[in-house]
């Protein structure tokens, strides 16, 4: 219970709005908690990046691995949320339910280091075309910066029990349930194994899990490319987006409505336990 109440705490300061041009004051709230939340286990570094004449800003804290996993120089596992939101809705699924949860991973690891080192990253601008994971991305693989894994936390606190409530890119309604239940992890081909052991940590802490594949950079289903995932895959890195498939469940996208109260945090606290596991047994 106490996770879930640390969970609702974190809502609370974000779910706001917070566009980065039409609720500026909200935006740079939302930028400075994420920043005194990060500062708590380490020093915070900003990216920054130009749209236009506006200054933009990456948040990233770096987490060490276990002691013994230091001499291997093992590359690190990103992890990442963006914080931004669309103009007229507190985004509280959209995306404070993901910042959230990078909020409380990062206690958890800092606590307790896994085996490889993390790298939380806040991610700007998302709902202007994924400008801050596309920048941060591009310096990556200039840099020639290797990574475990990358992980986008892209809405996770919506969950409709009703048959029929799930809706899906055909032909995937064939092969997948009707109800909204479930926290779908979407990965490209280099992260099927990575995307069966998740899942099966995720089930074992009591959430429903499904996990798709998506072969050519997501092209064929144009729908699994709607996240900061999405730049990392165009440059060849592992990427998975964790999410609970947005406008194809939540009927309060983008919407006014959505609200904290929408959301079901007895299932996002499942998720975010879940992939406590998870990225341990990476």
């Amino acid at each position: 219970m106490i996770l879930q109440q640390r969970l609702q705490n974190h809502l609370r300061q974000i779910a706001r709005e917070r566009d980065p041009y039409l609720a500026t004051a909200g935006h740079f709230f939302v930028q400075e908690y994420i920043r005194q939340e990060f500062s708590q286990w380490g020093s915070v570094d900003f990216h920054t990046f130009q749209v236009g004449s506006k200054t933009c800003k990456n948040l990233i804290l770096d987490l060490p691995c276990q002691s013994e996993s230091k001499k291997k120089n093992l590359p690190p596992i990103l992890i990442a949320a963006h914080y931004d939101a669309v103009p007229g809705t507190p985004g509280a699924d959209d995306n404070a339910t993901g910042v959230a949860v990078l909020l409380e991973l990062a206690r958890k690891f800092a606590a307790e280091p896994g085996k490889y080192p993390l790298r939380m990253v806040a991610f700007d601008m998302e709902e202007y075309g994924l400008l801050g994971s596309a920048e941060y991305a591009a310096l990556l693989h200039e840099q020639q910066q290797p990574l475990r894994l990358m992980m986008s936390l892209e809405m996770l606190g919506y969950r409709d029990f009703t048959p029929g409530s799930q809706r899906y890119p055909s032909p995937l309604q064939r092969f997948y349930p009707p109800q909204g239940d479930f926290i779908a992890l979407i990965g490209n081909l280099r992260t099927i194994r990575d995307l069966i052991g998740m899942s099966r940590s995720i089930r074992k802490a009591g959430v429903s899990s499904q996990w798709l594949p998506a072969p050519n950079r997501g092209l064929i289903v144009p729908q699994t490319r709607q996240s900061d995932h999405a730049p990392f895959w165009d440059l060849g890195y592992a990427a998975i987006m964790v999410t609970d498939t947005a406008f194809l469940r939540n009927p309060h996208y983008h919407k006014p409505s959505d609200a904290i109260a929408t959301l079901d945090l007895d299932f996002l606290t499942g998720v975010c336990e879940g992939l406590e596991v998870a990225i341990r047994g990476l």
